[in-house]
């Protein structure tokens, strides 16, 4: 079920039927360098990690990660939502796309109406985003999506140091 479009994209939601192509996705080498190896080797350790993360914040929270589509082929290409971690005091933003639909505009028109959804639908007032200092990608992204910096943060377990951005959405 689509939750929102934008010219070129459909967004809805994830479902157990995506974990082929989430699979493929957090194996790509964008991911990995720039979100970390998940170790998902199989559809099942997708389907698992679908069921245990993004469908279960779907229930939590009532939002999430969202597929994007391709208006045109039915093609998905990524994911663009939101996530609350323990770790951060606000829901972050969050993207990535399979390699061949990088830098093509996707992320910001995605995370535009991803942002419209968590001020409208989820009224939030505050987003966050969290990138590796070498991510410039993703850096000019939520800079463009008027994200600013604000502090180096180590949120998790494996001491990896990572830029904290933050977004008034709302007053």
């Amino acid at each position: 079920m689509s939750i929102a479009e934008t010219n070129r994209l459909i967004i809805s939601e994830l479902s157990l039927e995506d974990a082929p192509f989430f699979l493929k996705l957090v194996n790509t080498p964008n991911w990995i360098k720039y979100i970390g190896d998940r170790n998902l080797k199989t559809v099942k350790d997708a389907e698992d990690y679908l069921l245990n993360g993004i469908l279960k914040s779907y229930e939590e929270f009532g939002f999430g990660f969202y597929k994007l589509q391709l208006k045109e082929e039915n093609k998905t290409i990524g994911t663009c939502g939101l996530i609350k971690r323990e770790q951060l005091d606000d829901v972050d933003l969050g993207f990535a796309f399979l390699p061949e639909f990088e830098g093509k505009g996707f992320g910001y028109e995605a995370s535009l109406a991803v942002i419209t959804l968590a001020k409208k639908r989820f009224h939030l007032k505050k987003l966050l985003a969290i990138t590796l200092p070498m991510n410039s990608s993703s850096i000019k992204l939520l800079e463009k999506l008027g994200f600013i910096y604000q502090k180096s943060v180590k949120p998790f377990d494996d001491d990896k140091e990572l830029l904290l951005f933050a977004k008034q959405i709302a007053s």
